[in-house]
């Protein structure tokens, strides 16, 4: 990049930020209608963001005192993982009360004031709903427990007798999402093995019966608990295993489309036409986004029709190995997937769940998959480094939405050194120790160089939740906000450029042959996006190979993930580059 295109980013970032700080809350009914197609959405994990009163565990008030990072960064929504009342036998996915705040991030009240203080910043809120189970110590399943077989209380849930002489077998072979059975025996009031209920998690996290009109009364009040109180809309998490066979069969070898006793059954679709119905029922209408794990992108579609879910989370791309033609093949099977509904795609590096991309490209295996989770993989971190730095703008360029969990622009490893004593995460426990789980992803957030907790509480206070690193200082807030080539200086013109490139505005994706003069080979992605009259196109391509690219003649360089302090003379491996033809 030459010095007077670093003055042009420089510049295009100061007056960008000057127009976010300055972006109202007072949206009118029917502007803006459709932000949630192209919207950069920052996920928080309350837990590890940042601790605003010193107790070691991140809260309400922690992100609050850093709502001005987030704009300054420059998006459009966050979307907060459970903050519910729940015992965090799942990080918060085993919710107790939906209609309150866990003590340890704060109160009702204060969530309250963080929506609208996020959205007087430009900023909506999505919560996390978590539809498949609640938490055993909900009150409807501790009444269940408590009224014995038969009573209407257990109908809200799956309990069944188990088979075999005294019920001493499962009612079902069906395997857990955390690896193990996923049916546990209860005990009757006089000490005798009772029936058994169905989790298709851990056993703290019982399912729920989605064939009873209760569970769906209350999950729509649920709905318009939190969109009265600002929300912009909701996550839905595990979104395709709700309902279930009411015969409860055993999983067939092959099942066909819809013959799946516990994923992806057709009477879903009527729950989410339901919550559509209560989402548009608002003069601004509410936006619901799907955790849709599907392989047969068919049967994925059919959860974005037009009255149903908004959009829904794209596994695909980030399960994908850093290889050109895999990524080239999700990207475009993606588009053509969503193209026929009218729904725009998503596109995400990593969440509270997966491994952090500096980890995982650096690893020979640079796919994911939860079964492949080991200790001791190793990994390259300057590779890994790199790859998702390119990988940033890679997304950044694509069209549709964007997803940036938390540490990722701050270009965060995972933490796979974490003393087996405090992992807290069930699927290291149920795997018998195999699985290293997913507190890797989930270690606080550094703000600071030092300080007890860099940065992350009051200095002195108690100490995170989970420990961090040593070199975590390195990585801080503090140490990235004014080095130009930082991971964090990358995100925040990437997101600038996104927001006021015309050419990132338009839907139209179009592969590349050729750049300028310069042929593309099978290790390199190129594409365009916009261009036509009025309107210059952008241009982005992605060194995957293992020899530099030419760049093309007179090329205008907008933005390179390689160090901007240097002149680019050539697209080396592992960078990514937006230019204008």
């Amino acid at each position: 990049m030459s010095s007077s295109c670093a003055l042009c980013v420089t510049s295009l970032l100061s007056c960008s930020s000057t127009r976010r700080r300055g972006r109202s809350s007072s949206v009118s009914k029917g502007q803006d209608a459709e932000w949630w197609r192209s919207a950069v959405i920052y996920q928080v994990y309350p837990r590890s963001f940042a601790d605003g009163n010193g107790d070691g565990t991140g809260d309400l008030a922690g992100v609050r005192q850093h709502l001005g990072y987030l704009r300054d960064l420059g998006v459009d929504a966050i979307w907060f993982t459970p903050w519910y009342v729940s015992p965090l036998a799942d990080g918060g996915y085993d919710v107790a009360d939906y209609r309150a705040i866990d003590p340890q991030f704060g109160t009702l009240a204060e969530a309250e004031a963080l929506i609208a203080e996020a959205r007087e910043l430009g900023i909506r809120t999505i919560v996390d709903v978590v539809p498949n189970h609640v938490s055993a110590e909900h009150p409807w399943f501790r009444d269940a427990l408590a009224a014995g077989p038969g009573s209407p209380e257990r109908e809200r849930f799956w309990f069944r007798p188990g088979r075999g002489e005294g019920g001493e077998e499962l009612p079902t072979r069906w395997v857990s999402d955390f690896q193990g059975t996923t049916w546990t025996r209860t005990t009757d009031p006089d000490g005798t093995p009772g029936e058994w209920y169905l989790h298709l998690f851990a056993p703290s996290q019982p399912d729920l019966n989605w064939d009873h009109p209760d569970v769906r009364r209350e999950h729509e009040e649920i709905l318009r608990f939190w969109f009265d109180r600002g929300a912009a809309g909701i996550r839905i998490d595990s979104a395709a295993l709700l309902v279930k066979d009411p015969a409860l069969p055993e999983v067939p070898e092959h099942p066909g489309p819809g013959e799946h006793p516990h994923v992806d059954r057709d009477e879903l679709h009527d729950v989410y036409r339901a919550w559509r119905a209560v989402a548009d029922s608002y003069d601004e209408p509410r936006v619901l986004v799907g955790e849709v794990w599907l392989p047969d992108t068919d049967r994925f579609t059919r959860f974005l029709r037009p009255d149903e879910m908004h959009t829904a989370f794209n596994f695909d791309f980030m399960a994908r190995p850093w290889d050109a033609k895999a990524l080239r093949e999700s990207i475009t099977t993606t588009l053509d997937a969503h193209a026929p509904v009218g729904a725009p795609a998503t596109w995400v590096l990593s969440n509270h769940d997966v491994t952090r991309p500096v980890t995982r490209y650096g690893r020979a295996d640079s796919s994911f998959a939860f079964a492949a989770k080991r200790f001791g993989t190793p990994t390259d971190l300057d590779l890994g480094r790199r790859r998702a730095r390119a990988a940033a703008l890679l997304v950044a360029a694509l069209p549709g939405a964007l997803y940036v969990y938390q540490g990722d622009e701050l270009g965060l490893p995972e933490v796979e050194d974490l003393p087996r004593e405090l992992i807290q995460d069930p699927m290291h426990d149920r795997s018998g120790g195999i699985d290293p789980g997913r507190d890797g992803c989930r270690v606080p957030l550094p703000w600071t160089r030092g300080g007890s907790s860099f940065g992350f509480g009051p200095d002195g206070g108690a100490p995170p939740w989970l420990p961090q690193p040593a070199a975590w200082g390195g990585l801080s807030v503090e140490a990235q906000d004014a080095d130009p080539a930082s991971t964090l200086a990358l995100y925040r013109r990437a997101l600038a450029a996104r927001r006021t490139e015309p050419a990132l505005h338009d839907r139209r994706l179009r592969w590349l042959d050729a750049v300028g003069d310069v042929p593309v080979g099978d290790d390199v992605l190129a594409f365009a996006r916009g261009g036509g009259p009025g309107t210059p196109g952008l241009v982005c391509v992605v060194n995957l190979g293992p020899e530099p690219v030419p760049l093309p003649a007179d090329a205008d360089v907008v933005l390179h993930s390689a160090d901007p302090r240097e002149p680019l003379a050539r697209i080396a491996t592992d960078v990514a580059v937006w230019l204008r033809p």
